[in-house]
């Protein structure tokens, strides 16, 4: 029996690369609908290629745009648009994957449609976690959701964790995040207000989509990475750590209690957690060359500079603080990505506004359900765009 996949942000570079798996083991896996904010031309493409039964566009113009293109072309494919469309792709009772790639807070809802509906969750959106954490993971739990992490690291934890969870408090010491630096790795933290979104967007080992750059230049990216680990793993804060590895070979390592480390290795491309979510606890082809070690110079680590990468060390202060207090560090965080990718906040402003947001805005009551989160999510960005006018260029 083939998959029937529903991919959650196909015109990003997750989907496409999800796309790509799938075009490799077309007797493995069709796709039953594919969802974009934007990119008409882009979603028609996939639709001539993978005839889905169903896409989705973020507003109705450009929903309309489509179904217009997709008459041209003479493709059946049906266009829906509704406030709930994301929800209905994502829990179809036909679909058996998701492959939720849907970038920010925006993917929450989806996400969390496929998690009640059972379905086989590939997660590549991690501010579901970090905006969801306990009601998202207790809601994987309530409803038997299958839930794989996509993001390289937790792919490589969960695939070096022991396969009974039930151990994992006897026998992991700790788990270990590797970050690449990013593209100012090694320059002057001084001149960081110089930086242009085009230079924060030249990452050194991926080519992602402009947020998740800018989030990688400044370390945020890891940040956040940092609380869906300890949402998807069950770690106390502590137990996560996180080092600098320019290469990327070296994808996430686990510690035992023994003190013996587990690492996970590969060349540093997508395609490759991708294919292993797909296909877990099989493996397939993911298109992509081997490492080749007579061919590697050496593999280097250092420690996450303080100084240079502050946002990374407010993932543990959030973590530690009232729950809901990292809902409010992921909007914080959009709305200064967003007011710098626009050329109004300085490239080193973003953690100024992250951490003033936090100050400002502390939650009082745990957050109980999506409505809840969403309001304080909303908040959050009320607050940051305030605080962001302090510094418009």
């Amino acid at each position: 029996m083939k998959q029937r996949l529903t991919v959650l942000g196909s015109t990003g570079s997750i989907g496409t690369s999800t796309l790509d798996v799938v075009r490799r083991h077309p007797d493995q896996f069709e796709i039953f609908a594919l969802s974009a904010a934007t990119q008409v031309d882009a979603l028609l493409a996939q639709c001539q290629a993978f005839t889905p039964r169903y896409a989705v566009m973020a507003s109705a113009a450009h929903a309309a745009q489509l179904a217009d293109k997709l008459k041209q072309n003479n493709l059946k494919t049906e266009v829906l648009q509704a406030p709930d469309a994301l929800e209905t792709i994502a829990s179809h009772a036909e679909v058996d994957t998701v492959m939720g790639a849907i970038v920010g807070a925006a993917g929450l809802a989806p996400c969390l449609a496929a998690a009640r509906a059972g379905k086989r969750l590939l997660l590549a959106n991690k501010e579901a976690l970090v905006v969801g954490g306990a009601l998202f993971m207790q809601t994987v739990k309530d409803h038997g959701c299958t839930l794989l992490p996509i993001d390289s690291e937790h792919s490589a934890i969960f695939q070096c964790l022991p396969e009974d969870r039930s151990t994992w408090a006897q026998r992991v010491h700790s788990i270990i995040l590797t970050a690449s630096g990013g593209p100012f790795r090694q320059r002057d933290p001084a001149t960081l207000g110089q930086v242009t979104p085009a230079q924060a967007c030249k990452h050194p080992n991926f080519s992602m989509g402009r947020k998740i750059s800018v989030d990688s230049a400044t370390m945020m990216n890891k940040a956040l990475e940092v609380i869906e680990a300890r949402w998807l793993f069950g770690m106390a804060p502590e137990q996560i750590r996180v080092v600098i590895h320019p290469e990327q070979i070296v994808h996430s390592m686990v510690q035992l209690q023994d003190s013996s480390i587990l690492a996970q290795l590969g060349t540093p491309d997508m395609r490759v957690p991708i294919a292993c979510g797909m296909a877990w606890p099989e493996r397939i082809s993911s298109g992509v060359a081997p490492l080749d070690f007579t061919q590697m110079a050496a593999l280097t680590f250092e420690a996450a500079d303080a100084v240079r990468f502050p946002g990374l060390h407010l993932s543990w202060q959030a973590l530690k603080a009232p729950e809901g207090t990292t809902t409010v560090l992921n909007a914080a965080n959009e709305v200064a990505v967003a007011a710098f990718l626009a050329e109004r906040l300085p490239f080193d402003r973003i953690q100024a506004v992250n951490q003033a947001t936090l100050a400002q805005l502390v939650p009082h009551e745990r957050p109980a359900s999506v409505a809840a989160l969403l309001d304080l999510d909303a908040q959050a960005r009320a607050v940051a765009a305030q605080i962001a006018q302090r510094w418009v260029v």
